[in-house]
């Protein structure tokens, strides 16, 4: 096969890929102007002097202070999500446990390893105590 030909294949292929991306971009973008006019056209048109009033989600307008969420409910939720997330990569493991035999098991126990590892670093910091 010619060199140009190759290249005029490989230019006409991306062609077709940028075309259908252009159509994506232009028909969600259509999509969005019509729904911004329509609610324009459609939404409420009286303003309410209640409704002005700044407002944090959860906290009430008349409250004059937002106090800060204390930092052991972050830590706390990110600790959850990371034994969450590597607790999940278990059920692959699991499904393959059996083809893949002792390689499968020595990478398991790596793994768990390295988790129990950081699970102790967690506990001897005290990530686990509510109160301090």
């Amino acid at each position: 096969m010619h060199l140009s030909i190759y290249f005029y294949k490989i230019y006409a292929l991306n062609l077709g890929s940028m075309i259908e991306i252009f159509l994506s971009f232009l028909i969600f973008g259509f999509l969005g102007i019509v729904l911004v006019l329509m609610n324009k056209l459609l939404g409420p048109k009286r303003s309410n002097p209640t409704k002005e009033k700044p407002f944090e989600c959860g906290s009430p307008y008349l409250q004059e202070e937002i106090n800060p969420v204390p930092i052991k409910f972050y830590l706390v939720a990110f600790i959850f999500l990371l034994f969450d997330i590597e607790v999940v990569f278990f059920f692959p493991w699991a499904l393959v446990f059996k083809k893949m035999g002792m390689t499968a098991f020595v990478v398991m126990v790596a793994y768990i390893f390295v988790i129990v590892i950081g699970f102790i670093y967690a506990w001897k910091k005290g990530a686990f105590q509510w109160e301090r």
